[in-house]
């Protein structure tokens, strides 16, 4: 454990950023299986919607720098991919 009063503080707020940082990573996570779920049950009209509400959620955490660019992109692209697949 930190000795030096800032070390104290910096050890503080990292522990604070972390669990913020798992929340909001666990609510995109939360987001993207709503998505995967309505295509494994079917249903189109409810994979749109959510993707419609998983996608600026997605494009925020990348902003952010929770996920990385990429990561967002490939997530973005295979849940469109899907739900185009879905007849």
């Amino acid at each position: 454990m930190a000795n030096i009063a800032s070390a104290k503080k910096r050890a503080r707020q990292s522990e604070k950023h972390r669990q913020h940082n798992a929340s909001l990573r666990s609510m995109v996570r939360t987001y993207v299986k709503k998505v995967y779920s309505a295509i494994e049950a079917k249903d189109k009209k409810l994979a749109e919607e959510s993707y419609k509400a998983a996608q600026p959620i997605i494009d925020r955490m990348a902003n952010k720098g929770l996920l990385h660019k990429n990561k967002a992109a490939r997530h973005k692209s295979r849940l469109s991919a899907h739900i185009k697949k879905m007849a």
